[in-house]
């Protein structure tokens, strides 16, 4: 068996905030997502790649830790145990 997920990052900005949701699609792409925030101090200067890059990052790592949780459901349902899954 073959499959494919791709990552989808989708960005909201405005001057001083930048928002990512990142996503799963793809056959059998579990519906999960992540999203994270970047909010730039006042006494920097705006840079929207910083703040793309620290948003994407807390984004997929809420999208991982989802993922996770969701595996571990799935054991607890086959096996009536809970899981100590290492993450």
């Amino acid at each position: 068996m073959h499959n494919h997920w791709i990552v989808d990052l989708n960005f909201e900005e405005d001057d001083t905030r930048t928002t990512c949701t990142a996503s799963l699609s793809g056959f059998s792409a579990p519906g999960v997502q992540g999203t994270g925030t970047a909010r730039r101090s006042p006494d920097d200067s705006p840079d929207s790649v910083i703040g793309e890059e620290l948003a994407a990052a807390r984004a997929c790592s809420q999208l991982a830790h989802a993922l996770v949780d969701q595996a571990a459901t799935g054991i607890e349902s086959h096996t009536h145990e809970q899981p100590r899954l290492i993450f």
